[in-house]
């Protein structure tokens, strides 16, 4: 008699800058999918990004309780992650010194991406269960030219959508019938966070640290500044608010006052000038962005691949491909592909076909 396959229950919790994405699967097969957004004045109520956790929790169990579902039946918790110390790539257990350091961002950067961690070790606390994470926002593959600045004992280093980005390279070269470690991709994750990455057979050697005030502006991020005009805003503000503007009060928020790009895209759409000046800036900063991961990967770039929430918006991929068509094709993978990687990864866990590191 046939051994029969065993059925595993895991629900994926991926924070974002403007919303929680909570899956359910069973094995391969996702039960739902939820988006709940997160207007930005709300979260802005939450001194720090940690003090968010009870209200996304609260959140997550009251569209449990609506879909009638028994966190004490799932056997894992996923969380996306980032905050803590470099990882490697692949599936990490969540533990406590995992959880620790991603509470006080040990690593530098304070992503809400690492309130999936926080989310998943505390229901794993909770109902007894065990909690992972997958490529978080930390996995660090950078060339030493990526990391030098021209402050003595400042460096850049990798804080970027990986999860996402590394799903959607792999599987547009798959697309090709090639492998992702012989491609070479520039891929952009475009949605409340902006990252902009050059993957050179496999790794991730460039990008901007969308969450630290680097690249294009984006729905709640400040983007790159001049130095000396921020300080010159310093004078007149405090370090705190430009800290806050770097992750969450930025971009469309400092703008218009809210993060929701449907809105500032109907605006666009009934033809207001300083809606439109300011949609059509931000894609201009992203091409931009586009042209600089080009000349890291040497012009030698197989494809251009656009990804996240705001490429429902078709004028965002017109506009890059009109700039940056010349580089390379361009292809568009709308939403992305982050809740399918991490429960996919977790499950080769389970399942016994891979082993999780240890953090």
């Amino acid at each position: 008699m046939a051994q029969t396959e065993q059925i595993f229950r895991l629900l994926i919790i991926n924070p974002g800058s403007t919303s929680t994405k909570v899956s359910l699967f069973e094995n391969e097969t996702s039960l739902f999918e939820k988006s709940l957004f997160h207007d930005a004045p709300v979260l802005l109520q939450f001194p720090h990004v940690n003090d968010q956790i009870p209200f996304r929790y609260q959140v997550i169990l009251d569209m449990l309780r609506e879909e009638k579902v028994d966190p004490a039946q799932i056997d894992a918790f996923v969380g996306r992650g980032g905050s803590a110390c470099t990882q490697p790539g692949g599936v990490t257990v969540i533990d406590q010194k995992l959880y620790d350091d991603t509470v006080a961002a040990v690593g530098g950067s304070e992503h809400p991406a690492k309130l999936g961690v926080m989310l998943a070790w505390k229901f794993a606390c909770e109902f007894g269960k065990k909690a992972y994470t997958m490529n978080p926002t930390n996995v660090d593959e950078y060339g030493e030219y990526a990391r030098l600045t021209g402050i003595r004992g400042v460096y850049r280093v990798s804080h970027s959508h990986v999860l996402n980005q590394k799903a959607v390279a792999e599987a547009h070269a798959k697309s090709l019938g090639r492998r992702y470690e012989d491609c070479n991709f520039i891929v952009g994750h475009i949605d409340g966070g902006i990252t902009v990455s050059a993957h050179d057979h496999g790794k991730m050697v460039d990008g901007n640290m969308g969450a630290d005030g680097e690249g294009a502006f984006t729905p709640t991020r400040i983007g790159s500044v001049p130095v000396l005009a921020l300080l010159d805003y310093i004078d007149e503000h405090s370090v705190e608010e430009v800290r806050l503007m770097c992750s969450r009060a930025g971009g469309f928020v400092s703008l218009f006052g809210t993060s929701n790009s449907d809105t500032i895209h109907d605006l666009v759409e009934k033809g207001d000038r300083k809606a439109s000046l300011v949609w059509n800036t931000l894609i201009y900063q992203v091409c931009k962005m586009i042209g600089e991961m080009s000349c890291v990967l040497c012009g030698k770039v197989d494809g251009i691949l656009l990804t996240g929430g705001l490429m429902r918006f078709d004028d965002i991929a017109e506009g890059i491909r009109r700039r940056c068509g010349w580089i390379a094709p361009v292809t568009v993978y709308p939403g992305e592909d982050e809740m399918g990687a991490l429960a996919l990864g977790v499950l080769r866990v389970l399942d016994g076909r891979e082993e999780a590191k240890e953090y």
